[in-house]
């Protein structure tokens, strides 16, 4: 899941590099030339040129290949309150992405395209990681949507801080108790938060739940019939926030900033301001284009696990498209789709001029993702790219050597943002009141999220 970052746009000189970014003439329309014209999604506002001059690239190389379709650049960011607005109003795109964890509501809703013919047809169904497919495919085993990243739940540090803490930046910690004195450290020798965690924004019963998940419990189990049930209350939940209280109020380490969001925490680990926290392990690009972080503090390594049957909350987005367009711009689209995002991911010569492109932009290659396909094709993909890859993979190793040691986890499929945002209340709790009744606050949402799944 992620929430819309923060950043600035970063000026009218990025917008001309794409062009047409906005004002465009409607989707599926067919100009003079006779070509169908297909909006698709960009960058959320605040991504740097580079970002864009990498996509003129990509547009550029497409319409040499297809000159039957004209793309047009937009300009999006994912805002599941305002979705069904921009949709009924014409607003998106016609090729957007949606995270896995609201793709189950938008499908059951009517409100993306059925694309099991194209893919089907393409030939991707049995090529698919089963679990991420899941994800896609709706109540009625139709797919409404291309998978197309996936990551795992990861703990971000920055390296000077650790440096500046005396401890080893290349051995960062391995359990939830080693994180809490690391976080320690960093606080009494920098004054900078040692952790934080996001808190608001539906970002907060994420990370929640990605924690309980971690520890070998889980917020929500599926029943046979398309129905489930809450298991907020557990141990794994207890601990998990017993733990924020901990950081919090007995070591003083947590920093004062108990607001954040998947944008303002970003913004405030690329400037230093944070020395762990945990997120998806994609994060690094979004990090370094739209926030400006110095590659070289950053490190990466697995969540910790602990408990009988932990696993590492994953997630990710889909390539979708727009319900409302013809059968024309669909076509267009799904070319679009399997040129820009699939390709790439089972073919080598797709995959390293992505790569190059990506690369001579400035733009990151190479950041550790969960395979949308077999570990086999991912590990043969890396290898096809390794002249390109430019991000700090040493910095990562701590999580690319043990992830695979790992047992992923979906996320949970019933009323999940709403059950999130639930959550968020409870993590808020814990942050503001030193003496906040965690059994209790646990008891409660336990109810308040079962009556929402009965809904």
């Amino acid at each position: 899941m992620k929430s819309p970052t923060k950043a600035l746009v970063a000026g009218v000189a990025v917008l001309a590099t794409v062009g047409a970014l906005a004002g465009c003439t409607p989707s599926g329309d067919d100009g003079a030339d006779g070509k169908t014209e297909l909006r698709v999604a960009t960058f959320p506002p605040g991504a740097d040129a580079a970002a864009y001059e990498a996509f003129a690239a990509q547009e550029k190389q497409f319409e040499k290949e297809r000159p039957d379709i004209d793309i047009i650049g937009v300009e999006y960011e994912w805002e599941g309150p305002t979705f069904a607005v921009q949709l009924a109003g014409g607003s998106l795109p016609d090729v957007f992405t949606v995270p896995f964890t609201d793709s189950k509501t938008l499908l059951e809703n009517g409100q993306l395209m059925d694309v099991t013919d194209a893919i089907e047809e393409l030939g991707y169904t049995d090529k698919f990681n089963p679990i991420i497919l899941d994800g896609v495919t709706g109540s009625d085993g139709k797919i409404y949507g291309f998978p197309r990243q996936a990551y795992a739940a990861a703990l971000h540090y920055n390296r000077d801080l650790f440096e500046a803490a005396g401890l080893d930046p290349d051995n960062p910690p391995q359990t939830w108790d080693e994180i809490r004195t690391a976080a320690k450290a960093i606080t009494d020798a920098t004054g900078k938060a040692g952790y934080a965690q996001m808190a608001i924004n539906n970002t907060g019963g994420w990370q929640l739940t990605s924690q309980t998940v971690a520890r070998g419990g889980r917020t929500q189990t599926d029943n046979s019939d398309g129905t489930a049930e809450s298991t907020i209350d557990n141990d794994a939940t207890t601990a998990a926030l017993q733990f924020l209280h901990d950081v919090k109020w007995e070591d003083g380490s947590f920093g004062s900033k108990v607001d954040l969001d998947w944008g303002t925490i970003n913004q405030e680990f690329a400037a230093g301001n944070i020395g762990m926290y945990t997120s998806g392990s994609d994060i690094y690009t979004a990090l370094v284009r739209d926030f400006g972080m110095e590659p070289s503090i950053y490190g990466m390594t697995v969540v910790p696990m602990e408990g009988d049957d932990p696993g590492t909350l994953g997630g990710g987005d889909i390539a979708v498209i727009s319900p409302t367009v013809d059968d024309a711009t669909k076509a267009a689209a799904v070319t679009w789709i399997d040129w820009y995002y699939m390709q790439k991911l089972m073919d080598e010569d797709a995959a390293v001029l992505d790569a190059k492109t990506l690369n001579e932009s400035g733009q990151a290659v190479g950041t550790p993702l969960l395979p949308v396909l077999s570990r086999e094709l991912y590990d043969e993909s890396q290898e096809w790219i390794a002249d390109y890859i430019n991000v700090p993979v040493e910095q990562m190793a701590p999580f690319s050597d043990r992830i695979w040691d790992q047992t992923p986890v979906g996320e949970p499929k019933v009323k999940t943002q709403e059950v999130y945002a639930l959550l968020d209340t409870v993590v808020q709790k814990v942050l503001t009141d030193q003496n906040a009744d965690i059994d209790a606050l646990l008891a409660q949402a336990q109810t308040d999220a079962q009556a929402k799944l009965d809904e």
